[in-house]
């Protein structure tokens, strides 16, 4: 007889890499982490797909790793939506609901929101979320949660997460070519939020920034709700690409240069860079490779800057900035932020996790256990049959094992 257990699950399509996160949940809701993978992506664009089966077979790969290591087939997950696409939209919405003794019910919440995204949001425009910041019940403002109170005039003022509509549909038909359902779509850098971020942080006022290969990820919590959210399109590829044309090499080497050498201390080392690649010696100034790295952080910071501006929230951050992504695995890459930005800096990973979480703290992850956490919170609780052997009888063979049967 199948055994039958409950599961969340996470899948963040990067644009370099794709990682899956699988954990059991326990009937009082706990979560251990039983699976997890990381394989190469291609077909996306600055976090925007490109083509639809590139990512899909990564999709498929991944997928296919975290069950055999988990033991459970994947059929649905939370899944990651990245891209400079994605927009913060600050509406608000009236509605009259009724006399004086009218109590508040959720079609009436439903119908404030929907007062409040009409003509709001463009027509090519995918809503991901709809945060209400507050609401204002008969002229008392400051309410979070007017379910059941008494009043005849609500009001709604809301932050309104969106994507292009293309960007959103082809996520989705990505994700069904590689026999998965989307249960929940979420920002990258929201879903890195969920897994580094305190409650104290939330509600005092803090910064994610998500530094990922082709884009760079802000968003803005204060008062336990996010207020911002934004993308900018350049991340810690245009450095490894910087080093390929200033030093004139490939960009493996200069990959391997970045993972090794670069840090955010700049200056601090007068010693070349010696590397042997493909039975040769390589020497480098560190000079140039640290002229090269602060040169691409600085303008990343920079961008960053004008999207906390742009929220209105620069220099109004009591908790700081917290970075993610695999960019913030640098050496004192937090140091120079720091000093640039002019606020308290720390590398989040996840942590509070069980079972398989050796490999899972670290900032690249954050994006992949934020949106298992997502599936825990708001997805569907899927319901799976426990694998036996490699054996997946029930689930329909994936791009990769497709392509392999016609031969």
């Amino acid at each position: 007889m199948d055994e039958i257990s409950r599961y969340a699950v996470g899948l963040d399509v990067g644009t370099n890499n794709v990682r899956t996160v699988v954990a059991s949940v326990t009937h009082g809701g706990a979560l251990n982490v039983i699976g997890y993978a990381e394989v190469p992506n291609s077909g996306m664009r600055r976090g925007v797909v490109a083509n639809l089966s590139g990512p899909a077979q990564a999709i498929d790969r991944a997928l296919g790793e975290a069950e055999r290591m988990s033991g459970h087939e994947v059929n649905s997950a939370t899944i990651s939506i990245n891209g400079a696409q994605i927009v913060s939209t600050r509406t608000e919405g009236m509605i009259a609901v009724g006399g004086m003794e009218h109590e508040i019910t959720e079609s009436d919440l439903a119908r404030v929101e929907d007062v409040a995204l009409q003509g709001r949001i463009p027509a090519n425009q995918a809503v991901l979320k709809v945060i209400p910041l507050q609401f204002v019940l008969d002229g008392q403002g400051g309410i979070k949660d007017p379910l059941g109170m008494t009043g005849s005039r609500l009001e709604m003022k809301a932050n309104v997460v969106s994507t292009m509509t293309p960007n959103y549909e082809n996520l989705r038909k990505t994700a069904e070519q590689a026999n998965v359902t989307a249960e929940q779509v979420v920002p990258s850098v929201e879903a890195a939020a969920r897994a580094v971020l305190t409650e104290r942080q939330r509600e005092n006022g803090v910064a994610v920034v998500d530094i990922g290969a082709a884009t760079t990820g802000v968003a803005v919590y204060e008062e336990n709700d996010l207020q911002y959210i934004g993308v900018v399109p350049v991340g810690s590829n245009n450095i490894t690409n910087d080093l390929a044309v200033m030093l004139a090499i490939d960009t493996e080497v200069a990959e391997e240069i970045k993972r090794r050498f670069a840090t955010g201390s700049f200056g601090s080392v007068d010693a070349p860079v010696v590397i042997r690649w493909r039975g040769k010696e390589l020497r480098f100034e560190r000079s140039q490779i640290d002229e090269v790295v602060q040169a691409r952080i600085e303008e990343i910071l920079d961008l960053v800057r004008k999207e906390l501006k742009k929220a209105h929230y620069d220099q109004r951050l009591p908790e700081g900035v917290v970075l993610t992504g695999g960019g913030a695995k640098m050496r004192d890459i937090d140091k120079f932020v720091r000093e640039v930005l002019q606020t308290s800096v720390k590398v989040g990973v996840p942590a509070g996790l069980s079972g398989m979480t050796d490999v899972l703290g670290k900032p690249e992850y954050a994006t992949a256990v934020g949106l298992m956490l997502a599936s825990l919170d708001g997805g569907s609780l899927v319901q799976g049959k426990k694998v036996r052997g490699k054996a997946k009888k029930d689930k329909k063979p994936g791009v990769i094992k497709r392509f392999l049967s016609k031969f």
